[in-house]
């Protein structure tokens, strides 16, 4: 439950400094040569680390986190593992130094970020893991919880099915047939083909 907590301050921290990031931008013109680097661009984004947390969500939250800021940054594909990996810290980070000499080729720090992405999951984010956060979003329902706390989980684990989410119809039937079953009667009425 800590852990869910620091992935909510850090997301909200992120998104703060994401607004005022946006905000400067908006008043001043973008500047693709001379502008402050990359990197000094990233920092003042506050960027979460990573040290290895066991929670797997927390593992997607950091990336999460990490591209939305690359999106905030206009960051190019060529720099996002230099800058996602700056952010790893201890065993974590130990783990990519090791990943880097053993897997490529003379430490290359070329490696795509979405290979970066496949290599990251598949070591905090197991391949059980993910099927177990899969079941629980296939048996997810409102449960005791608000509609806003069944939305945002229904949020939070649909990445792990995305053979159900791609198709919104398909979403927006699930998240339907996980509600209360008096609030889903009153809704059926209407024809919701998209969760919006």
């Amino acid at each position: 439950m800590q852990g869910l907590v620091q992935a909510m301050q850090t997301q909200a921290h992120t998104q703060a400094a994401l607004q005022a990031q946006l905000e400067a931008q908006a008043q001043a013109p973008a500047q693709d040569h001379g502008g402050p680097p990359i990197m000094e661009r990233f920092k003042k984004m506050t960027p979460p680390s990573f040290k290895g947390e066991s929670n797997p969500l927390m593992a997607e939250s950091w990336l999460r986190e990490t591209e939305k800021i690359f999106r905030a940054i206009w960051c190019p594909d060529e720099d996002k593992v230099t800058l996602a990996t700056y952010m790893l810290q201890e065993r974590v980070d130990v783990w990519w130094s090791s990943l880097l000499r053993t897997r490529f080729e003379d430490g290359a720090v070329d490696v795509a970020w979405d290979a970066f992405v496949r290599l990251f999951r598949a070591k905090f984010i197991p391949e059980h893991i993910q099927d177990k956060i899969e079941q629980e979003f296939l048996s997810l329902t409102q449960g005791s919880m608000t509609v806003l706390e069944y939305e945002a989980r229904f949020s939070e684990l649909s990445m792990y099915a995305p053979h159900i989410v791609e198709d919104e119809h398909r979403k927006t039937k699930k998240f339907m047939m996980g509600l209360k079953p008096s609030l889903r009667t009153r809704l059926m009425a209407f024809d919701h083909r998209t969760l919006d």
